[in-house]
């Protein structure tokens, strides 16, 4: 049988304690877990690494590997001849046998290639909502490539749909986790989460920030001037706003508790941003007022330009 050099697989001395060959084996694991790494043959490497962490952390395993004393890796040998009547009630035929089979035949061993319990692989997805789903709350439907291993140890990509209920009153890039809508579990662990990213689309007429809503409110020059009442819409639908006279452009008028729902109660605001706008192709009669107006008016917009230029 050829030699593996168990400590090496896991880069520790064969002087290291239970507590640093664990936390070398998590390490590794982590690193090369067929689910989740990137780095080339990591399927191969896992199960060097859980074959040499199985044998290692067992003692009457690792004291049976270390009286097979130190080879080169790969190198053909035998165990010495005593070695099967001291660790093993079982017949080996050491010709045709791997290594890691000899060990899982060991008394009280089981089977190397069982690993250790792990939980399933935790996956991301995006959600893309409106903002109307995010104000009411929906149902999504979340397509997912799950990776799955069948009987060879073969690792193949299934799609796999989850149906997720989304609150009311998400916001844009919040996370929500799903138990348990991850990767499979290995070996009895538990299965991995579910963490879908929120992402609202650009809606025609409000911007979100948080649980606020913004929402431009073109008002006519005489209608900021003199004030009045107009209909604005929410989220809920349409509402009464009423306008200060003299109102601003730039001015946000604030409706409490429009915006969108919070988890527990109560509800951001909107804020509705005043701009002033003129007609694009005033008829003669209004070209008629806007002269008069300007003829007999002393406002001068420009004012403070007199008392901040430079002379």
């Amino acid at each position: 049988m050829k030699y593996k050099d168990y400590y090496s697989v896991l880069g520790v001395a064969r002087s290291a304690g239970e507590a640093e060959i664990k936390s070398a084996y998590r390490k590794l694991a982590r690193k090369y877990h067929p689910d989740v790494s990137k780095e080339r043959d990591a399927e191969e490497h896992f199960k060097d690494i859980a074959e040499a962490y199985q044998t290692l952390k067992d003692p009457e395993k690792r004291a049976a590997y270390d009286q097979l004393g130190k080879q080169r890796p790969g190198e053909e040998f035998k165990p010495p001849p005593d070695w099967q009547q001291r660790y093993s009630d079982t017949q080996f035929s050491f010709d045709d046998i791997d290594l890691a089979d000899l060990f899982a035949g060991l008394r009280g061993g089981g089977d190397h290639r069982t690993r250790a319990p792990m939980a399933g692989q935790d996956y991301e997805a995006v959600v893309h909502l409106t903002l109307e789903q995010a104000f009411h709350g929906t149902q999504v439907n979340v397509d997912l490539s799950m990776p799955k291993y069948d009987a060879q140890g073969v690792m193949h990509r299934v799609p796999q749909v989850f149906n997720a209920r989304i609150p009311k009153g998400v916001t844009d890039g919040q996370r929500m986790r799903v138990p348990g809508k991850g990767g499979a579990g290995i070996n009895g662990g538990r299965a991995g989460d579910l963490y879908l990213t929120i992402a609202l689309h650009p809606h025609p007429l409000f911007r979100v920030s948080g649980y606020d809503l913004y929402l431009d409110l073109p008002l006519a020059p005489w209608e900021a001037i003199l004030g009045t009442s107009i209909e604005v819409p929410t989220p809920a639908g349409h509402v009464r706003l009423k306008v200060p006279a003299g109102t601003r452009a730039g001015q946000q008028l604030r409706l409490p508790k429009r915006g969108l729902p919070k988890p527990h109660s109560g509800a951001g605001d909107l804020y509705a941003i005043v701009q002033i706008v003129v007609p694009s192709e005033p008829s003669e009669q209004e070209r008629a007022l806007f002269r008069q107006l300007a003829e007999g008016s002393r406002f001068n917009p420009r004012g403070h330009f007199d008392s901040g230029g430079m002379k």
